[in-house]
């Protein structure tokens, strides 16, 4: 198993109710919901059937309680759904500290030089190495941005998930606008489905899937058309991360509960996995989709989970993964650096496996995340390994040089065949 100890250091309607008691000579008649009581005589006290009428303002305080407590219990099963959309969207993203955050999203393009950088303020900036032109996006329902996809094998389409809908840019890379119109932008949204938290393209670029916390379903896109296919699943109480395997195969979709899933695209059937301690916090696919990374929330340790079934089957038909195993723990550990020792690790806050299958980047959080400035995105090192790495752990800018944990990229060098070896770079 591979630990932090092998690294080297790092770098510097209105009703009636009746109710009759042919027995009760009593006028009193008792009814009410969660305690209220009441009665109404309509009649003469000798007379053995008495009507009683429900006043309107009653009725709708007791519907009004009812609804509060099925609320109350449903927050209790899921207390995600007390949060603030802003809340529920920092909690369940990939950034730290991604509401102060002064990048809240980034993407490499996967098939040319350029990037797509998310800001606070919620524009979103273009840049291209090989164009003196930054176009910046800006749309009306372009707000708490949450993540960014570039569209495979398309050099200008990309996806952008927003509090209340996904917002998909056509931007030509040809155009020396530096402000594209908000008509260059497609509006998909769906009744439900906020705030948008994550997203994922199918490796052909055919569909889009999107998830919400608040929402148990996962919606599959057809962009071209502006239409989708709910798939909804009970339990979970949402979805939070997802992640499209690079062969198509599968797709990971975690939830705010102990458990995550795990879709074979053919068929959209799934498979269950529990997680003990707690939701899924991240994940990424091998090249060939035969193998899944994944952390959880609070722990310090890499999953795996090796897919044997044929690609396109319903999984569990061909001998998939029984259990996961433990390939990799990050629990905290001491490094003797120039500037003396320096205490490293601790819980994963994302993964990110790049194209060739050769190095992945994990994201630590450290001890105080709230510290955290800007570059916080694990995909600023994942795809583009620029300059080269001469360090295997790479410090996370911080506000404050007091932390007693900084947060730390560590770069692991991955070997999947023959045999699958995750080694210090």
């Amino acid at each position: 198993m591979c630990s932090l100890a092998l690294f080297p250091p790092p770098l510097s309607g209105y009703g009636e109710t009746s109710q009759y008691d042919e027995s009760n000579t009593d006028p009193a008649v008792w009814f009410g919901v969660g305690g209220w009581v009441g009665y109404h005589i309509n009649a003469n006290p000798c007379t053995s059937h008495h009507k009683l009428q429900l006043p309107k303002t009653v009725s709708s305080s007791c519907v009004l309680a009812l609804l509060r407590w099925v609320s109350s219990f449903h927050g209790s099963l899921f207390p995600h759904l007390t949060l603030s959309s802003e809340d529920m969207t920092a909690e369940f993203s990939q950034v730290l500290n991604w509401s102060d955050c002064a990048v809240r999203s980034f993407a490499w393009h996967p098939h040319t030089q350029k990037c797509a950088v998310s800001l606070l303020d919620d524009s979103i900036k273009i840049y291209n190495p090989k164009s003196a032109n930054t176009p910046t996006l800006k749309h009306r329902l372009q707000h708490s941005v949450a993540a960014l996809q570039w569209k495979p094998l398309c050099a200008s389409t990309l996806a952008v998930a927003c509090h209340n809908c996904l917002l998909v840019w056509h931007v030509d890379p040809t155009s020396f606008s530096t402000r594209p119109s908000s008509g260059c932008a497609q509006v998909l949204s769906h009744p439900g489905h906020s705030p948008v938290t994550s997203m994922a393209w199918s490796p052909n670029g055919s569909l889009l899937v999107s998830a919400s916390p608040r929402d148990t379903a996962m919606l599959v896109w057809d962009v071209a058309v502006e239409s989708c296919v709910p798939l909804y699943r009970v339990g979970g109480g949402g979805v939070t991360y997802l992640s499209w395997s690079p062969d198509g195969s599968r797709v990971l979709a975690a939830t705010p509960s102990y458990l995550f899933r795990v879709w074979e695209t053919r068929m959209w059937t799934c498979e269950r996995w529990p997680c003990l301690k707690g939701r899924c916090q991240s994940g990424s696919w091998s090249p060939d989709g035969s193998r899944l990374l994944f952390s959880v929330q609070g722990e310090t340790v890499i999953y795996a989970l090796t897919f044997t079934d044929t690609p396109g089957m319903p999984l569990g038909m061909s001998g998939g993964p029984k259990a996961a195993t433990v390939v990799a723990d990050l629990s905290e550990t001491t490094l003797n650096t120039p500037d003396g020792d320096m205490a490293v690790g601790g819980e994963i806050q994302s993964l990110a496996w790049d194209p060739t299958g050769e190095r992945l980047a994990v994201l630590l959080k450290g001890q105080a995340p709230s510290l955290l400035s800007s570059f916080s995105k694990l995909e600023s090192v994942f795809c583009h390994f620029s300059p080269p790495l001469t360090s295997s752990l790479l410090p996370v800018p911080s506000g404050d040089a007091e932390a007693g944990r900084p947060a730390m990229i560590a770069v692991f060098k991955t070997q999947i065949n023959p045999a699958f070896k995750l080694l210090p770079w």
